[in-house]
C-alpha cells in the first residue's frame, strides 16, 4: 500500500513541477517570440490559457499535500525530510496564492507601460515556486536512499 501511495505522491509532485517547468522553459517564451512586441496580443492569450486554472492548481497541492501525510504516517523514517518538503510546500503555497490573488489580478488591469516589470516579476515568482517544488520532489527522491 505504501507504493500505491508514494506513486501517487510522486506523480501528483511531478505533474505540478513539470506543468511549471513546461509553462515557464516552453510556453512563454514562445508566446514571446510569437508576439514579439504587440504586448496585448501576448496577454490576451496568456490570460486564456490561464484562465480556470487557479483551483485545479490548489486541489493539485492540497493533494500532493494530502498524500504526503499519508505517507508520513505509514512511515515515521526520515521524518525531518519529510517535514522540510512539506515546509517547502507551504512556502510555495503562499507563492502561489500571492500570484493567483495579487499579482495575476494588478497584471489583468495592468496598463502597457506597467506589463513589462510585471511580467519579469511573474518569471521571478514562477522560478522561485518551481525551485520549491522542485527541492522539494529532489528531497522526496532522496528520502528514499537514506
Amino acid at each position: 500500500m505504501t507504493a500505491v501511495v508514494a506513486i501517487i505522491h510522486a506523480g501528483l509532485a511531478a505533474a505540478w513541477v513539470g506543468g511549471m517547468a513546461y509553462s515557464l522553459f516552453v510556453v512563454q517564451p514562445k508566446l514571446k517570440k510569437y508576439f514579439g512586441k504587440d504586448q496585448d496580443g501576448r496577454e490576451t492569450l496568456t490570460a486564456v490559457i490561464a484562465s480556470g486554472n487557479r483551483w485545479k492548481v490548489v486541489g493539485l497541492i492540497a493533494a500532493i499535500a494530502v498524500s504526503g501525510i499519508v505517507l508520513l504516517l505509514m512511515n515515521h523514517d526520515h521524518w525531518q525530510v519529510h517535514a522540510v518538503k512539506g515546509l517547502l510546500l507551504l512556502i510555495a503555497t503562499g507563492v502561489f496564492w500571492y500570484v493567483s490573488w495579487r499579482h495575476w489580478p494588478r497584471r489583468v488591469f495592468a496598463t502597457s507601460a506597467e506589463l513589462p516589470a510585471l511580467q519579469r516579476r511573474l518569471v521571478a515568482l514562477a522560478t522561485t515556486m518551481l525551485g520549491l517544488a522542485g527541492l522539494a520532489f529532489a528531497l522526496g527522491v532522496l528520502s528514499v536512499h537514506l
